[in-house]
């Protein structure tokens, strides 16, 4: 077990578990670039944050130990966008991370976060005036309807590029974060792996949505569920029935699916994820992909190094966020995006 004492020198991340990781802590080789395409490079670390009503928001997306030691590009992408100002703005968090082992997976993260974001941008004002009155079933169904289509334009692009849909493709996950202080409901939406907890009292909660409710004991680290209903806080599965049109957006016409035909559609499709959830003053609300998910639930001590680290003591800087988020863990080499929120 280690924490800032488990750094192997003045700067460099920390551990934790019984071992350091196999690969070096800092990036070593660079992706390849194009001379044609400079645009589509991805920068090692992405970082961000702001504050709006009662929250405090900080993001990071960075590239992974793996990535970095063979000069890979970040598979992760990260988009934080604010729409609208004042109280009726809206704040956006968008992740994705793109299919493992193909050429193309960064730009298909960053399409995906691209879309969604011009989605929701478009109709934030509806968006913004759903949450304020907790209309939640126009929101899971319009943003179901707005997800489906952002992916939708993956498959329409992979088919563009002479690709099977899974290899063009991407996990998506999202936070909704109005402005407004009176409005503490926080809304995730998404498809694909990845984790949503909550540090509530000092404990941490796994608040991802299910897909039924699991049997055998509680997940040694988190505990059970959280102990309020989760009220239809249940994945969708997509049973081939045409999803309602949005309330956000005209459904598309029938022949505008370019890539949606049998040939086209992706086996992989993962359900909708959806979750409506009111914050408590003190608490840390974290979105992360796969990359985090993944040694938070398998290393107790990460969730217990971060529990010291975010519990009580008001939200960190952006380069204290950074060094949190890149504590490593033997065995969990993926690229990590997070975001985190405090509640005032």
């Amino acid at each position: 077990m280690a924490g800032a004492g488990g750094a192997a020198g003045r700067g460099v991340p920390a551990y934790v578990g019984d071992g350091p990781p196999t690969y070096e802590a800092e990036p070593t080789g660079l992706a390849a670039a194009d001379p044609d395409a400079l645009g589509e490079l991805v920068a090692d670390t992405v970082l961000d944050g702001a504050r709006y009503g009662t929250s405090t928001l900080r993001a990071v997306s960075l590239r992974g130990d793996s990535a970095r030691y063979r000069g890979e590009p970040r598979r992760d992408a990260l988009l934080t966008a604010r729409f609208g100002s004042g109280d009726d703005a809206l704040l956006l968090v968008a992740m994705a991370t793109g299919a493992r082992a193909t050429a193309g997976a960064h730009r298909a993260a960053a399409d995906a976060c691209a879309w969604i974001g011009r989605a929701v941008g478009r109709s934030h004002h509806r968006l913004a005036q759903d949450i304020r009155a907790a209309r939640r079933g126009d929101l899971k169904s319009g943003l179901h309807r707005l997800t489906d289509r952002s992916l939708g334009k993956l498959r329409a692009r992979a088919a563009e590029l002479g690709l099977e849909p899974d290899e063009y493709t991407a996990s998506l996950r999202c936070l909704l974060l109005p402005a407004d202080p009176e409005c503490r409901t926080r809304v995730f939406f998404g498809v694909g792996a990845g984790g949503l907890f909550r540090l509530r009292g000092g404990e941490w909660q796994d608040i991802e949505p299910r897909v039924a409710r699991s049997a055998g004991e509680p997940v040694v680290g988190f505990g059970s569920p959280p102990a309020e209903a989760p009220d239809g806080d249940r994945l969708t599965m997509d049973l081939g029935i045409p999803t309602p049109p949005s309330p956000y957006e005209p459904a598309p016409a029938a022949a505008s699916g370019a890539g949606a035909g049998p040939h086209h559609r992706d086996p992989a499709r993962d359900p909708f994820r959806f979750r409506a959830s009111v914050a408590r003053p003190g608490d840390t609300l974290l979105l992360c992909s796969a990359g985090l998910a993944e040694p938070l639930r398998g290393e107790p001590e990460l969730a217990r190094h971060l529990t010291r680290r975010w519990a009580g003591g008001g939200p960190p800087g952006l380069a204290a966020f950074l060094a949190d988020a890149q504590v490593r863990v033997k065995g969990y080499a993926d690229d990590r995006t997070a975001a985190a929120v405090w509640e005032a």
